[in-house]
């Protein structure tokens, strides 16, 4: 891209509203573009988890990812306000704001910001395989508890992950999850249902 990206509103770089005591999922990622996938993994997510409200955390860039391809964050912001319908989810860039792209950091920050909700960490199985890749991803999983989506391809992810095998001792049964935002974390579970195909990748390559 050339020129000046366009600004992001004001909105979405503040936090969304809460109120003490809410069951919040995190789910982080480059929306680059949204797609029905998401929204799936997010569905899932609200239902098992019993969650009050959803985030999607447009991310500004990932450090793991080229950003060549990536499209401008308003953009992908968007994008995803016009697909995210359900009322309890809530598109979010506050990330651009806080000035920092690791999500380490990031949660840490937003866990002493708001000490009065119950927050989970939402990602797909594919992200499980890499998570050992992040910035302090041991921190994140004891900051947070974290619920980890079935994904096509990746449903034994949570067996070989290095993640799933280093905190194996506090994994969930899945038939437990709505406990999961109150527990204390290190803490987490994996949610099976039904799985959609699309990837963000696959549809900027044009292969759906």
């Amino acid at each position: 891209m050339t020129g000046q990206e366009e600004p992001v509103a004001r909105r979405y770089l503040v936090l969304p509203h809460t109120e003490r005591g809410m069951r919040i999922g995190l789910f982080g990622g480059s929306f680059n573009p949204p797609h029905a996938g998401h929204l799936l993994v997010s569905e899932i997510a609200l239902r098992s988890l019993g969650l009050d409200q959803l985030w999607w955390m447009v991310t500004p860039g990932n450090p793991l990812k080229d950003k060549k391809e990536l499209a401008p964050l308003a953009t992908r912001i968007s994008a995803s306000e016009k697909l995210a319908e359900n009322p309890r989810i809530r598109v979010t860039a506050f990330e651009k704001a806080f000035g920092e792209n690791h999500t380490a950091k990031i949660l840490a920050w937003l866990k002493m910001l708001k000490p009065d909700v119950d927050f989970v960490w939402i990602m797909g199985a594919d992200n499980l395989k890499s998570f050992h890749r992040w910035q302090n991803w041991q921190q994140i999983a004891c900051t947070y508890p974290i619920a980890v989506v079935d994904r096509p391809g990746s449903t034994l992810a949570y067996l070989s992950s290095k993640m799933a095998q280093r905190f194996n001792f506090a994994r969930i049964d899945e038939s437990d999850a709505r406990r999961l935002a109150a527990m204390r974390p290190p803490a987490w579970t994996f949610l099976h249902g039904p799985r959609s195909s699309l990837s963000s990748t696959a549809l900027r390559q044009g292969k759906t």
